[in-house]
């Protein structure tokens, strides 16, 4: 039996070029909306942002990118998004761009939320991506932001994770299904969120827990490569396989710019039990070389 949350790539679109997608309509939720795309060397792919704030983050490979919020001759560097750390580039609304790739398997991945907001154009370069290594012993992972809380826009939050074989991440669970403030301070954001996984071997997996605390919604999701994984409500915890680093782009977007998140207030004592860090990680760094010839 299919799994709701979780969409697999190659059946959504009859364009060849899509790896993935899914719209907010599709998915049931009110904002966001994301689509996976894959270019050979000189193809182009053009893309009206229209009503929506919009972000492009390569995942792999070089291109150009054309619109009327200026021209960027060269975006990427790495090979795949195990070679380094990311390109990403931000456009607000009634914004067009052409995007030409410049090397072969261009793969990037975008998501577009409704705005009536103005803000800046950006080109989210590798050394603007902070690293944060997060949690401790097998619950150690790492996380580059891109769109980070402050950012200059509207709604949009995106954030790389990478998780080292056989470890846990989005640990303890946590979830963001309600928008809670208490004495001027947001304690939890009300957010949708996409998970689009990619594993450093193709064959790897990752388990993906989506419940609730009234078990509403309670199920277990086998996560793949290029699979798109919805968490509408709830906590979403994930472990990946032994042997088989993960990587997982999270998108985000709702009801504040935030990521503010509360713990499965029975399973937040573990966080008491992290005393080192695994020295796996990071898995990409700021130090990595270019990897796709020019």
């Amino acid at each position: 039996m299919a799994n709701p949350y979780q969409i697999r790539p190659g059946k959504q679109s009859a364009d060849a070029g899509v790896i993935n997608s899914v719209s907010a309509q599709q998915a049931g939720w009110q904002f966001l909306n994301m689509e996976a795309r894959r270019l050979q060397k000189g193809c182009q792919w053009s893309h009206d942002t229209q009503d929506h704030e919009f972000v492009m983050v390569v995942l792999g490979g070089r291109c150009a990118v054309q619109s009327n919020r200026g021209c960027w001759d060269e975006v990427g560097f790495r090979a795949n998004v195990f070679a380094g750390m990311p390109y990403a580039l931000y456009l607000p609304p009634d914004s067009q761009l052409k995007m030409q790739a410049l090397s072969d398997q261009c793969e990037i991945a975008c998501a577009w939320v409704k705005s009536a907001q103005m803000h800046p154009a950006r080109l989210i370069r590798p050394e603007d991506s902070v690293i944060e290594i997060r949690g401790g012993g097998n619950a150690t992972r790492q996380i580059n932001s891109i769109i980070a809380p402050g950012f200059d826009c509207h709604k949009l939050v995106v954030v790389e994770v990478y998780t080292p074989g056989g470890n846990w991440s989005s640990y303890p669970p946590h979830k963001h299904d309600q928008h809670i403030e208490s004495q001027g301070v947001l304690k939890e954001a009300d957010l949708e969120e996409i998970y689009f996984y990619k594993f450093e071997r193709q064959e790897g997996f990752a388990f993906q827990r989506i419940y609730t605390d009234c078990r509403s919604i309670d199920c277990a999701v086998v996560a793949q490569d290029n699979d798109i994984v919805l968490i509408p409500q709830g906590y979403h915890p994930v472990c990946a396989a032994y042997g088989y680093n993960c990587y997982y782009l999270n998108f985000l977007a709702g009801s504040a710019q935030s990521l503010a998140a509360t713990d499965d207030p029975e399973l937040a004592w573990t966080k008491s039990t992290w005393k080192t860090k695994d020295p796996r990680v990071p898995l990409v760094s700021h130090v990595m070389e270019e990897a796709v010839p020019r």
